[in-house]
């Protein structure tokens, strides 16, 4: 009774939170798989340096794994990253990393009440530790858990951008950077990120140095026990030979400073490849205070990730004018660049197939041309796996569907939307939503019975009104006068244009006479495209249209 009344309450929770209907048992097993793909990712991350996702794509599955627990195990704790290291070799200062600001309104947030701000591009490569004790280079070791880090000093030793000396003898001097991939010319917003970071972390852990390392920058972006002063401490690196970042370091008041140069680094060309804009303040605590994940005086506010993932809700299937079958996948809203998305197309059921994507999957989606939303990848996998059944393709074709059924609806629907176009009978006003409503109210039984409605009859229709019926009347009666060739493109005979516009035919009477040899010598008309004409022409359907459409047959 007790495993009942539990199993009511977690019902009961998941769908008051929006949480998956899944039982225990299967909750479990989906928390367990997905920890293990993040813990996989974690340790490429942080031990070989490899991103195998996209910081974006990581967070929305870390996100995911979250709400899970949330919504099954209340009382568990949150999983967070695994800082993991193969490196044995201790910084002298921890290396405390930034929290990332999704928004514009939580930069500006953070910055309230903050004097002595600066700004620096936030540099897409590989984040180190550099030792000097009196002048010398003594160690170069990897971020690793930001604890502990890998001995790189035999790679430094190869990089011309790290100075092997410096004018500072006194005691030891830690800095902290980023090592970079250069880039001549290099544009964030055009050309992404072209995996810069994870070529910089091969050439560091390579056995043996390679050219990479020669083409490798530095940046240092800390100096933990440096001067306090911004200028000091620039004239400070300048001086000790490093690399010069006070190009890329400008001091801000506010948002919009920030928010402009952030814009101006994201499409001019740099040395490097970047992710965002990192602001900071002066350090609150001196360098041996630091711990990872503890720094409050910078933050990161990144740039709109190229791909985003989403969360699919369902899959949805539609059937085309010519019978083709079309998958969409329904997803949880993202927002991509300025656009809204909830919603992108796979293609054919045998790419859906092959995708192997159902509900509750999460997917990587991008920006194709015209800002139309693409999938890339399927990112995560659900467990349990249940498909939804595609309609059946044996029942649908060119020659399907003249005439309305249920199962026809949408293939009908489809064909109706194409011979509404200004290019075929430029039906003005009679979109998607319009030819639903005929429909629904029972008035058409084929394709071209709406040429019969009267106005009384359209404006019976509920929702239609009495002016949108007279513009629908108006807009069927003028079709009628409409030059024959239309007609044929209406119909969806697979005539091409330059074949269709070299026809001297006039009436369907002639078009019908042709023979496949004669379709042959039309422009852009070859031997299977004739054949394919010739059948579509003899259907017994299109044959039964032809007849309706030049006189009157006894019963629609």
């Amino acid at each position: 009774m007790k495993y009942v009344i539990l199993l009511v309450w977690l019902f009961a929770s998941a769908a008051i939170a929006g949480c998956p209907n899944w039982t225990p048992a299967r909750a479990d097993s989906e928390i367990t798989a997905l920890e293990t793909q993040l813990i996989k990712w974690d340790d490429a991350y942080y031990r070989q340096g490899v991103s195998q996702v996209t910081d974006a794509e990581y967070d929305a599955l870390q996100n995911k794994l979250q709400q899970w627990q949330r919504c099954f195990h209340p009382a568990s704790d949150r999983r967070e990253p695994l800082l993991m290291t193969d490196g044995k070799v201790l910084h002298p200062v921890a290396h405390v990393g930034v929290k990332k600001m999704p928004r514009k309104e939580d930069v500006a947030r953070w910055m309230e009440g903050k004097r002595d701000l600066w700004v620096q591009p936030k540099v897409d490569g590989v984040a180190v530790t550099l030792v000097y004790r009196e002048g010398k280079l003594t160690r170069m070791i990897s971020r690793g858990d930001g604890i502990k880090g890998q001995d790189w000093t035999a790679s430094a030793r190869t990089i011309s951008a790290i100075p092997q000396s410096i004018p500072l003898s006194s005691g030891q001097q830690v800095f902290q950077g980023e090592l970079y991939l250069l880039m001549n010319g290099h544009q964030q917003a055009a050309d992404g990120g072209k995996n810069a970071r994870s070529v910089v972390a091969g050439a560091l852990m390579a056995k043996t140095p390679g050219d990479i390392l020669q083409k490798t920058g530095l940046f240092v972006w800390a100096w933990p026990d440096g001067p306090k002063n911004l200028e000091q401490q620039l004239s400070g690196l300048r001086t000790a030979g490093f690399p010069d970042v006070g190009v890329w370091t400008r001091r801000v008041e506010d948002i919009d400073e920030v928010e402009g140069w952030r814009e101006r680094w994201f499409r001019q060309p740099l040395p490097f490849a970047t992710d965002g804009v990192v602001i900071h303040s002066t350090p609150s605590q001196q360098g041996r205070s630091w711990m990872p994940d503890s720094g409050d005086w910078a933050v990161a506010w990144k740039y709109p990730p190229p791909q985003v993932s989403g969360e699919v809700r369902s899959v949805a299937f539609s059937v085309g004018r010519t019978g083709k079958i079309n998958v969409v996948l329904n997803l949880q809203p993202v927002q991509l660049d300025d656009k809204r998305v909830s919603r992108v197309n796979v293609g054919s059921v045998a790419r859906w197939q092959q995708l192997d994507v159902i509900a509750g999957d999460q997917v990587s989606i991008s920006l194709a041309g015209q800002g139309i939303p693409r999938l890339n990848e399927v990112l995560w996998r659900v467990g349990q796996r249940e498909y939804p059944q595609p309609p059946d393709a044996a029942h649908f074709s060119a020659l399907s569907c003249f005439h309305l059924t249920a199962e026809c609806r949408q293939q009908f629907l489809a064909r109706l939307e194409w011979l509404s176009r200004k290019s075929v009978l430029n039906l003005a006003g009679m979109g998607r939503e319009s030819w639903q409503q005929l429909i629904q109210s029972g008035k058409l039984t084929h394709l071209f019975s709406w040429m019969r409605l009267s106005p009384e009859q359209l404006n019976a229709i509920p929702g239609i009104g009495e002016a949108r019926a007279d513009l629908f009347w108006q807009q069927f009666r003028l079709s009628r006068q409409l030059p024959f060739k239309r007609w044929v493109r209406a119909l969806g005979v697979p005539v091409p244009s330059g074949a269709l516009n070299s026809l001297a035919d006039d009436n369907w009477k002639q078009l019908l006479s042709h023979s496949a040899d004669e379709w042959q010598q039309m422009p852009g008309v070859g031997p299977v495209l004739a054949k394919k004409i010739q059948i579509f022409l003899q259907n017994p359907e299109v044959k039964w249209l032809i007849q309706w459409l030049t006189g009157p047959v006894s019963s629609d």
